[in-house]
């Protein structure tokens, strides 16, 4: 198991991401005394169980482990997962269902974002997530224009090639890539390929993916083009 980066919290952040790898047949063990824990498996398979509660994860599945819950990953094959972790200073969402251990992509309904773009949510209040937001989000070739978003966040590339827009630069997005944007961050995430790019996502307070705010340049240009 090792941890290739570790995007730690900020002052005044609720969030930090790392990385977790394990080889067939190893475990490791997931759960914070007062953090919520949000895994997202990118490559390989196992398992995630919490006492006597246990579900097969996968590449393209998620798990939730709540603060105080000791949880254990069994990896069947060799797993490559990131881990999220969301510090109890963020404000709680209320709960709106039932709590899920594990979701997958492949059995979310993908909604519409901004522009052609479209998300599918993981977690979030809905399945027992009401610190934060974790969500794939679905690129098609191209960017978006320049935009920010009120909540905290921090962004996982599973595969690129993309690049990320800041108002002082950019920075080329490889396979594994991370980054965080603060709130009302202004920025653009752009899909060098010619294929879809997906990346994954974490934010707080727990909301929805689709709330972006344009700059006022940007909303200029659009309310005279409507």
């Amino acid at each position: 198991m090792h941890d290739p980066f570790d995007v730690r919290a900020l002052d005044g952040s609720a969030l930090a991401l790392r990385t977790l790898a394990l080889e067939p047949g190893a475990t490791a063990s997931i759960g914070e005394p007062e953090h919520d824990s949000l895994l997202y498996v990118g490559r390989g398979a196992g398992a995630l169980s919490i006492a006597d509660d246990s579900a097969p994860v996968r590449a393209r599945s998620a798990g939730l482990v709540l603060a105080g819950e000791d949880a254990v990953v069994n990896a069947v094959d060799e797993l490559e997962a990131v881990v999220a972790t969301v510090a109890p200073s963020t404000d709680l969402h209320a709960p709106m269902g039932h709590r899920d251990l594990v979701t997958s992509l492949d059995d979310a309904d993908a909604q519409a974002a901004t522009g052609s773009r479209s998300f599918q949510i993981l977690f979030g209040p809905h399945n027992g997530s009401t610190r934060a937001t974790l969500f794939a989000g679905f690129i098609p070739p191209g960017n978006a224009p320049w935009h920010y978003h009120l909540y905290d966040e921090i962004v996982w590339v599973p595969d690129g090639p993309g690049r990320l827009h800041l108002e002082g630069g950019s920075d080329e997005l490889t396979a594994g890539a991370a980054f965080r944007l603060r709130p009302r961050q202004v920025h653009i995430v752009e899909n060098a390929s010619d294929s879809e790019m997906t990346i994954i996502g974490i934010f707080t307070p727990a909301g929805s993916p689709s709330a972006a705010y344009l700059t006022a340049d940007v909303a200029a240009e659009y309310r005279i083009a409507g």
